[in-house]
């Protein structure tokens, strides 16, 4: 792939998703700048231990400082000059956002904006950012398509991420910055946010524990991977959107904006899973049958989640190949390893 010997700045690279893309991008050959603020919304010494393993390559630069501190992002991408940026540092978690809804106004508005800003005074051959399959919000039609309107948030997470995608349209459209917003649906593997249901889950289950069943168990997610995300990702990253000379040139399906060089895509696993067919995995991955506490539906959460991933496949040639049961024990057997348990 052509993204040997460039220069990627990754923000969030001590998270989850972050850290395997830097990884693979570092096995790929590329340089790496890796930002992250280290908040302490979860467990910071995770964070630590990611970036740790990430520093042991010399293609591995770090920086730690926060999106919104004014003048950082400008600073670093003025000197660093990135070939490409892959922006995935936000404050996360729908549940959260009800609470500490600040948080998301921070970083999530005020630092993807100080990042636009960065951009447009150092354009970059390619801009990626992340949004997520919760901006779909109400939408009922399944599979949730790009093109479909997504104007019915149900928690205020999903509406700051929705609008990043509207600020960074209007950026690509304003000063002709190529960029991609990828939707993310659930995703789950080794080395993953303690705050998400799989983690939760094995940890309750593995100390005899109890784990809460929301909506009664009546509920399904499109669970992705994270070695598939990140493949979708790494291949995207070489699809730089352009503008259409007329909108006849845009192809059904595609999400591509007829006045800007601007696109989303999905990314998820284009399967959704029942919640206890996903419980009943980890079960069979740890050996042993979990207490279920079952409960109503958590403000600001939705029933099931679907992705269409057809215009990835279109674009990329990529599909996801693991399935629950195996990416489900890839993770408990890195938790028992990791927590000696």
């Amino acid at each position: 792939m052509g993204l040997v010997g460039e220069k990627i700045l990754v923000t969030g690279s001590a998270g989850f998703i972050g850290y395997h893309l830097s990884r693979r991008l570092l096995e790929m050959g590329a340089q790496v700048i890796g930002f992250d603020a280290m908040t302490d919304y979860y467990d910071v010494t995770l964070k630590e231990r990611r970036h740790g393993m990430l520093k042991q390559s010399p293609g591995f630069k770090a920086f730690e400082a926060r999106l919104e501190e004014d003048g950082v992002l400008h600073r670093l991408i003025a000197e660093e000059r990135p070939d490409r940026v892959v922006h995935l540092a936000a404050q996360a978690g729908v549940r959260y956002s009800i609470d500490a809804p600040r948080s998301y106004v921070d970083a999530n508005l005020i630092g993807t904006f100080n990042l636009l800003e960065a951009v447009r005074a150092a354009p970059v051959k390619h801009l990626l950012m992340a949004s997520t399959s919760s901006v779909y919000g109400a939408n009922t039609d399944m599979p949730y398509a790009e093109t479909d309107k997504a104007d019915t948030q149900m928690s205020f997470y999903a509406a700051t991420k929705k609008a990043n995608e509207a600020m960074a349209h209007s950026y690509a459209h304003l000063y002709g910055q190529p960029t991609t917003m990828f939707r993310f649906f659930t995703v789950y593997g080794p080395w993953g946010r303690p705050d998400m249901a799989l983690f939760k889950f094995t940890r309750a289950i593995l100390e005899g524990e109890a784990i809460d069943v929301y909506n009664h168990g009546n509920m399904s997610r499109d669970f992705t991977y994270v070695d598939d995300l990140v493949e979708g990702l790494v291949r995207l990253m070489e699809i730089a959107p352009e503008p259409p000379a007329s909108t006849d040139q845009i192809a059904d399906g595609d999400s591509l904006s007829p006045v800007a060089p601007f696109r989303i895509v999905n990314i998820g696993n284009a399967s959704p899973v029942k919640l206890m067919d996903f419980i009943a995995a980890i079960e069979q991955a740890t050996g042993r049958e979990a207490e279920k506490r079952f409960l109503d539906m958590q403000p600001g959460d939705v029933p099931a989640t679907w992705a269409d991933t057809s215009l990835l496949e279109r674009l990329t040639g990529h599909r996801p190949t693991t399935s629950v049961a195996e990416g489900v024990a890839k993770f408990v057997a890195w938790y028992r390893e990791y927590y000696r348990v």
